[in-house]
């Protein structure tokens, strides 16, 4: 099934995402790669694709996984969630219904 992983931003988290980046998008690369990952991306804080020094909000990860335990044990030892990066971080099973596959 598929689950949405929402990581919300402690608040000035923007040097301690550039430095776990790397990391984080590693592992979503083997998502990627096994057929796993819909979509992946963070929440600019302001209106732009480049919100420079004003940061991100938190990120939204679209996966699939065998049950909702295994998302969250992903998402807990996210380096996001290492690094200190999020605040919070919710997992909940989603459905995608368009576009058709």
């Amino acid at each position: 099934m598929w689950f949405a992983i929402v990581g919300t931003d402690v608040p000035d988290s923007l040097e301690k995402r550039k430095a776990a980046r790397p990391a984080h998008i590693e592992r979503l690369q083997k998502l990627l790669d096994e057929g796993r990952l819909l979509i992946a991306g963070p929440f600019p804080a302001i209106e732009s694709n480049d919100p420079g020094p004003a940061g991100f909000t938190g990120s939204l990860i679209l996966a699939e996984f065998p049950s909702q335990a295994e998302a969250e044990a992903w998402a807990k030892v996210d380096p996001y969630v290492d690094a200190g990066v999020y605040a919070s971080v919710s997992v909940k099973p989603f459905i995608k219904a368009l576009p058709r596959a």
